[in-house]
């Protein structure tokens, strides 16, 4: 029986070939994504440090910011070739384009709630929640839409990898934005509580 080495690697080592190469990458990307991300995030709490800006305003300053980054972000963290991304952005300008009219329907639900809130009846709650399915299941369809128009000139994978960065930065942008809306119960729910 051989004695044991105790001088031998706890793990193999990797060869430093291709594999290494795109590990490398990916781990690089998923970091910068995950800065980004957080920077993105944590960004209007450094803005507003003593001003209370009104809902509109907030929404409006998520948007911007968010329709600036996103594209940076997509580019970052995808890293298209020059053949994908040539392929890529005309499809997702004309995504983006669609997208917004139903964020624009989303957004006036959302100042419409900041406005009523205090006074909400049970029938505006019943419509704004409807309206809010409604953009839900539009922006469903347009993704699904998409996928098949971004699946035509690019693989299967790389779409799929697209869609869930945006599902990702949509849920940044989400926090964002509900960070700052009024709390869930109405005025006089608190007050009866005390």
């Amino acid at each position: 029986m051989e004695p044991m080495n105790r001088t031998a690697p706890l793990r193999p080592r990797m060869p430093h070939d291709a594999s290494g190469i795109g590990l490398q990458a990916i781990v690089r990307n998923s970091v910068l994504l995950t800065i980004t991300l957080a920077m993105l995030a944590l960004s209007p709490l450094c803005r507003a440090q003593n001003q209370e800006p009104s809902m509109a305003s907030a929404i409006e300053v998520v948007r911007a910011d968010m329709g600036a980054d996103r594209a940076k972000i997509i580019t970052a963290a995808m890293n298209f070739s020059d053949k994908d991304a040539a392929a890529f952005w005309p499809i997702y300008r004309k995504y983006e384009y669609e997208r917004s009219t139903v964020d624009d329907r989303r957004v006036a639900v959302i100042k419409e709630y900041a406005e009523k809130y205090s006074t909400l009846t049970d029938a505006d709650a019943k419509s704004m929640a409807e309206r809010m399915f409604d953009c839900d299941f539009r922006l469903a369809v347009l993704k699904k839409k998409y996928f098949k128009k971004f699946n035509t000139v690019l693989p299967a994978f790389t779409v799929t990898k697209f869609f869930q960065l945006e599902h990702r930065v949509d849920l940044v942008m989400d926090v964002r934005v509900e960070s700052s809306f009024p709390p869930l119960t109405r005025p006089q729910d608190a007050e009866q509580a005390k």
